[in-house]
């Protein structure tokens, strides 16, 4: 089914037929990072496809050689300029995280290349994760002088150790695969070769699966993330947007700009 059908921008493709769809995040060329329309296709695709009464499964991955290199600069700079833009933008990224989190169909995170900031998270909101294994994770907003609250912040302790979330949301440092594996953020990392054969291989199981029984296990289990996301998701949202106004972001921006 065409990515038109379901009025999404060109940055973000789904594709497929029958119980299965595939979501790809479509900026090879700037290594999937996420610019004005990706974050709000972002915000509205899970909507559109539970109108789909179809889709039962739905694989997440990233065009080229890049999961999601994270923010595009441009656009996390206009978050500083304009007070509306971000008004906006972080009201779709709270819908990112919370539509991502009520989705009742199982969504399967083939991670093809570098998965960072709001792609590390993307994937961390998936149901299962299946990553490169010459690729890694990253959540560098602390880096950048912003808090991470659409990233690592909000479920990466339910995942891995509360220290360990720390150490590499304090550091921004890249996670590997095999230790992403290890310290639970990814299910099993798979040869690049074979990461979307493993990935619709285990969408297909998945597809033949008793849906209602599926689906509400699904509910029962992301019970639990809710509770712990909500009860930070004002909290970070609130201070991430401050950030975007104080001096350190400035000077990390420039910096990283400086760095491209």
């Amino acid at each position: 089914m065409p990515s038109m059908s379901y009025r999404l921008p060109e940055e973000l493709l789904l594709s497929g037929e029958g119980p299965i769809r595939t979501l790809t995040i479509n900026r090879p060329d700037h290594r999937n990072a996420t610019n004005r329309p990706l974050h709000e296709g972002l915000a509205k695709v899970w909507g559109l496809l539970l109108e789909d009464p179809t889709v039962s499964v739905v694989v997440l991955t990233g065009a080229g050689q890049a999961f999601s290199a994270g923010g595009d600069l441009e656009f996390v700079g206009s978050l500083a300029d304009d007070p509306e833009v971000r008004y906006r933008t972080m009201h779709e990224a709270r819908q990112i995280v919370t539509e991502m989190m009520a989705f009742p169909l199982p969504v399967v995170a083939a991670v093809n290349g570098p998965a960072v900031g709001l792609g590390c998270s993307l994937a961390m909101l998936s149901d299962i994760v299946l990553v490169a294994y010459d690729t890694f994770l990253a959540d560098p907003h602390v880096t950048i002088g912003l808090v991470a609250a659409d990233g690592g912040a909000l479920c990466w302790p339910l995942m891995t150790s509360l220290l360990k979330a720390k150490e590499y949301l304090y550091t921004g440092d890249r996670i590997p695969a095999a230790t992403a594996v290890e310290l639970g953020l990814a299910n099993r990392a798979v040869p690049r070769d074979r990461l979307l054969d493993e990935a619709y291989a285990l969408a297909e199981r998945l597809a033949a699966q008793p849906q209602q029984a599926l689906r509400d296990t699904k509910r029962a289990l992301n019970l639990h993330l809710a509770a712990a996301v909500n009860s930070v998701l004002d909290f970070a949202f609130s201070a991430e947007s401050e950030c975007f106004t104080l001096p350190g972001f400035q000077q990390a921006l420039a910096q990283a700009r400086a760095g491209k």
